[in-house]
């Protein structure tokens, strides 16, 4: 069962502030500005986001306040029926579920709507639809004032609440009024409850805290209780019923045998049998409160045994204690805690867990592995002192210099290095101060020395100079064989020496190929006399190049006259008119679309009114330093920077 927090319960805002937030943020996050020139779409987009936000907002809200409250199902049945006992469990249940109709009525509103905003045919149609929409949220949540106020009273009297924890260790104080519980839990806890001489001082429940055994434990004060039937008993009263019949707490039940509370021993042993079956199964302590007015021995026989009838099932022993005194109130706590503790211990090794965890230990006890006998080992200076103490003769204080000494004698710190190989325990104490030798993979360095490392590095080079030798002679041998070659071998060589001067050369052809050809418009272009010229200096006869040149030169003007007569012929265009058709003129440019700021002017004199109209517009935005009308930026109005710290007509000596 989790341990739910009331103290961190959201604050629930009353209907009035709920519809003021929501209508403000809704003003503050969407857009505000909407002329009737836009589209449709636009427009239409621009309200049902406005209806969508509001009820977004709405479910935010709502579904904070349903998550965060407690669910009467899922919490401790102590916490369950205690909020039953303070503010009525149907109530907060309906209130609950109220708040929980209204978020899905105004879910089904902004979902209507929607669907009618996007039929809106105009910015009238739509903006009403859009009001219509939220009137109809804010009078739903108005609806909700009554819930939302008792929603907010029960959050502030649960975050009052003491932190109880059902399941820790718990001692629970009960009784009449006026008996001594609140006393009680001031001496033995850090708790500051008020104590009068009066009935019903204690309304509600208070908890305090105690260790005991390196272990905290809560104790819980609870209101008196009459002895009357359970329907006649009031909220203080059932707080305290409530509290017995589901914490797991060892019950302390006080009595008062001085009678000095107003009600007798009768009434007070006729209550603890009338309560009696709410702690049947829990731990038992009676405390007879109060023996500084009034001795146990000095109680009238008839209450004895009135007070003897509490215990005579066993389950329950007697304690007395005074508070005034202070006497017994120790071992009323102790007795408590350790009932409490067998109790717990008890229903834990009667239940299925015990058996798993038991078979789980296992108990080692050493055993005896040989039958050598292994005597104390006592040092023979404390053997000395013994017998010298024996004897009675006198025994030298010798002071032993510790290290702490000896660094204030050799210079103090940082000049004095303690010396920690004096304390090694070897087998010859002359290897204390031996070099330790670096140890690499479990070896030695005297592991890697080799006695015949000499020897066989000799032997060694007397091979590498062997094999330098027969290397030498197999090239001599190889330079002298080059210069024995035959004719055929000689012609051979030569052909392979022609065919790799020609790769080289054609190699460089191709690269000298493969560079960028300047393009024809960088060069400049020649006539045909200079043509002639040129080719007649290297003696070619360029009287048929010539008439060639002429004729293609007729042929492309003649094709570019037909082509452009056949524009022409295809650029007439005929005019219905008094005229006829009329041929375009040839001087005629083809038409530029124009400008779309001067589309749509029958003149000029429209336009400059068109243009004197936009820039009347533009002057609040950008009086502003607004950068369109969609800039809906909100500047700092008042700068501190600039408004602060002005000079006045008083005095300045404080700046």
């Amino acid at each position: 069962m989790a341990h739910h927090n009331f103290k961190s319960l959201t604050p629930v805002p009353s209907a009035k502030d709920f519809i003021d937030v929501i209508l403000s943020k809704t003003q503050r996050k969407t857009p505000t500005v909407v002329h009737r020139g836009y589209k449709i779409s636009r427009i239409r987009s621009f309200y049902i986001r406005k209806v969508k936000f509001t009820q977004s907002n709405y479910h935010e809200r709502i579904g904070v306040i349903l998550n965060e409250f407690p669910r009467l199902e899922e919490i401790h049945p102590f916490y369950a029926d205690l909020i039953n006992v303070l503010y009525s469990r149907d109530h907060y249940k309906l209130a609950l579920g109220q708040l929980n109709t209204a978020r899905n009525l105004i879910d089904g509103i902004s979902k209507d709507y929607i669907r009618m905003i996007k039929y809106g045919d105009s910015l009238y149609r739509c903006k009403q639809l859009k009001r219509a929409a939220l009137g109809r949220m804010c009078t739903l949540m108005k609806k909700m004032k009554a819930s939302l106020g008792y929603l907010e009273q029960v959050r502030q009297h649960l975050s009052r609440l003491p932190d109880i924890d059902p399941s820790t260790r718990t001692l629970l104080i009960t009784g009449y009024p006026n008996v001594g519980k609140s006393s009680f839990i001031n001496k033995i806890s850090r708790a500051d409850v008020e104590v009068q001489n009066y009935a019903f001082t204690t309304k509600s429940l208070f908890v305090g805290h105690f260790d005991f055994h390196y272990h905290r434990w809560q104790v819980i004060d609870t209101p008196g209780i009459l002895d009357h039937p359970l329907e006649d008993r009031n909220t203080i009263e059932m707080q305290a019923i409530t509290a017995l019949a589901h914490l797991n707490a060892c019950v302390l039940f006080f009595l008062d045998i001085s009678e000095e509370c107003g009600y007798s021993i009768d009434k007070q042993v006729s209550l603890f049998h009338n309560i009696k079956p709410l702690f049947s199964n829990k731990p038992l302590v009676i405390v007879a409160n109060k023996i500084d007015l009034k001795k146990p021995e000095d109680v009238e026989p008839d209450d004895q045994k009135l007070i003897q009838t509490m215990v005579k099932d066993g389950k329950a022993k007697i304690v007395p204690m005074s508070n005034v005194s202070e006497e017994g109130v120790h071992e009323v706590k102790t007795s408590a805690c350790a009932t409490l503790l067998d109790h717990l211990v008890q229903r834990k090794s009667r239940s299925k867990k015990a058996e798993s965890i038991l078979n789980r230990l296992t108990v080692q006890r050493p055993v005896k592995r040989d039958d050598k006998v292994r005597g104390t080992s006592i040092p023979a200076s404390v053997l000395a002192r013994r017998r010298a103490k024996k004897e009675g003769k006198s025994i030298p204080n010798v002071s032993l210099k510790t290290e702490k000494d000896l660094e204030l004698e050799k210079g103090g710190p940082g000049v004095y290095n303690h010396d920690i190989r004096k304390y090694h325990l070897l087998k010859n104490s002359n290897w204390k101060y031996d070099v330790v030798p670096e140890i690499l993979d479990g070896k030695n360095i005297s592991d890697f020395i080799d006695p015949e490392i000499d020897r066989k590095l000799a032997a060694l080079e007397l091979e590498e100079e062997e094999e330098q030798r027969k290397w030498e002679q197999a090239q001599e041998a190889l330079m002298e064989g080059a210069d024995e070659l035959q004719d055929e071998e000689r012609d051979t060589l030569a052909k392979i020496k022609h065919k790799k001067s020609m790769l080289r050369q054609e190699q460089a052809l191709n690269k000298s190929m493969n560079s960028a050809r300047m393009p024809r418009s960088k060069v400049a272009p020649k006539s045909i006399q200079d043509l002639e010229r040129e080719l007649g200096d290297i003696g070619v006869d360029t009287k048929r190049a010539a008439k060639r040149s002429i004729a293609a030169a007729e042929t492309r003007r003649s094709r570019r006259a037909k082509r452009r007569r056949a524009d022409i012929a295809e650029e007439d265009m005929e005019i219905e008119g008094k005229g006829g058709k009329v041929a375009r003129s040839l001087s005629r440019a083809p038409s530029k679309k124009r400008p779309r700021n001067e589309t749509g002017f029958k003149d000029d004199a429209q336009k400059k009114k068109a243009e004197k109209i936009k820039k009347k517009a533009e002057n609040k935005w950008k009086s502003e330093a607004r950068k369109g009308e969609a800039d809906r930026r909100y500047f700092n109005l008042m700068p501190k920077h600039l408004n602060s710290g002005k000079r006045g007509i008083g005095k300045t000596d404080r700046r």
